[in-house]
């Protein structure tokens, strides 16, 4: 059988045995694993080489699924909850013995998230265990966005790819966590720190530092990189440093400058939008890095919105 297809049984079948299947969500595409049987989970960490130390998120079709597997709830969570799932927003909650250590990396919560892409919700359907799933991507590199991306990069890895067409938001979600009842925001994603504090009404803060030792996933400082050097900063302050050489430069909207060299422009959204410019980011990142440009360079967005969400990938991404 193909490995990319369309097969929700098939997909579901191979889970079922301890495979590994790639699903589609509208963020981007995860690497599958049945999230109870510490076997399969082991696989994600082989394929992907991701650290043991970084946690995992597993996956539900329903927001009332998530309850056997976690302790108390906080009121918060079950607003957010309410408002935006399914969705991209991961919430952090503790964990109970139903989900191994490895899945949480020893820590005594777990993120869970339910995704919006049909198929995989499905998928979910017809299984009896949560998934566990982060990018199916090598670690650090940049998420893949479309089941040819997955194949490119793990097609050895992975028992299935269920192709649910290209990503409709393209990076990945929010995390969120409650500590006294609090919430914080441990990564910008797809759903935007704005929707969150209209629904609490309240603000919410962000934490901006990344950690070596993560109680949660995606808080890692260098990550999304693409092989290429990549800097993020003002393009034309930084293309003189590079004359006479061929640069990729990633702009929000196509501005030309003047280079000494030739210019590989790739813009990501003619009309300056922002949910556009993170559907295409990481496919543009991705573009950039398989082109003939000895360098990348890009500029930070408007730090708002989606924006925050797109810049913080950039951050982590300059691999300077």
């Amino acid at each position: 059988m193909n490995k990319k297809g369309t097969d929700i049984t098939y997909a579901a079948n191979q889970l079922k045995e301890g495979g590994l299947v790639a699903i589609p969500t509208e963020t981007v595409y995860g690497l599958a694993a049945n999230a109870l049987d510490e076997k399969s989970v082991l696989k994600i960490f082989e394929a992907k080489k991701r650290p043991a130390f970084d946690p995992l998120i597993i996956h539900f079709s329903q927001w009332d699924r998530v309850m056997p597997y976690v302790g108390k709830i906080p009121i918060k969570a079950h607003l957010l909850a309410e408002a935006f799932t399914p969705g991209p927003i991961t919430f952090i909650l503790p964990k109970n013995d139903l989900i191994p250590s490895l899945v949480t990396s020893g820590h005594d919560t777990v993120g869970v998230r339910i995704p919006r892409h049909p198929m995989t919700r499905e998928l979910l359907d017809a299984i009896d265990f949560p998934l566990a799933a982060p990018s199916a991507n090598p670690f650090g590199y940049i998420s893949p966005t479309t089941a040819d991306h997955v194949l490119d990069q793990l097609g050895d890895e992975v028992d299935y790819v269920l192709d649910g067409g290209p990503c409709d938001v393209g990076i990945e979600s929010t995390i969120i966590a409650f500590e006294n009842e609090q919430p914080m925001i441990l990564r910008l994603g797809g759903l935007a720190l704005e929707q969150i504090e209209d629904v609490l009404g309240e603000k919410v803060s962000a934490i901006r530092t990344s950690s070596s030792n993560p109680n949660a996933p995606g808080m890692l400082s260098s990550h999304y990189s693409p092989r290429k050097k990549l800097i993020v900063g003002d393009i034309r302050s930084l293309l003189p440093e590079y004359s006479g050489q061929k640069v990729a430069v990633i702009q929000l909207q196509k501005e030309i400058v003047a280079h000494n060299g030739k210019l590989l422009i790739y813009e990501l959204s003619a009309k300056g939008d922002l949910e556009e410019a993170a559907r295409r980011i990481f496919d543009v990142m991705r573009a950039a890095d398989q082109s003939s440009a000895s360098v990348i360079l890009a500029e930070y967005m408007p730090d708002t919105f989606l924006g925050r969400a797109i810049n913080d990938r950039l951050r982590r991404a300059n691999n300077a």
